[in-house]
């Protein structure tokens, strides 16, 4: 894929799978998913979490954090609304069911889907 435009590249992956809920183990995963943001960037991209997006929304709600019960009515269904919007997506290895979603959103709507940072368009250069 080339392209002249910045991509606006959703980035996927584990948030709160495999972590047994524990705050700390979300956390790594949430800043293992931002490290792959800045290569994006620096590519000349931009990029998205959709925890970026639904953590906020999440706690404007009400909720106190991804295991509150109106979790389930804002965490996936952002990253659904968010692929509208997004040209790409780069899915980060380990088990997710919502990453793993994504990826078949992405697919449906012809989307790439890479899953090497290095593959994302200048990523490698």
């Amino acid at each position: 894929m080339t392209t002249n435009k910045p991509l606006l590249i959703l980035i996927a992956g584990p948030y709160r799978s495999g972590t047994g809920d524990d705050p700390a183990l979300m956390a790594a995963n949430l800043r293992r998913l931002e490290e792959a943001a800045w290569p994006i960037f620096r590519a000349g991209h931009v990029p998205m979490i959709g925890e970026w997006v639904a953590l906020p929304v999440l706690h404007g709600a009400g909720g106190s954090g991804p295991l509150d019960p109106v979790a389930e009515q804002i965490m996936y269904p952002t990253a659904q609304r968010l692929l509208q919007h997004c040209d790409a997506v780069l899915r980060l290895p380990g088990a997710s069911t919502g990453a793993d979603q994504d990826v078949a959103i992405a697919r449906e709507r012809g989307l790439p889907v890479w899953f090497q940072l290095e593959d994302v368009p200048g990523v490698a250069a």
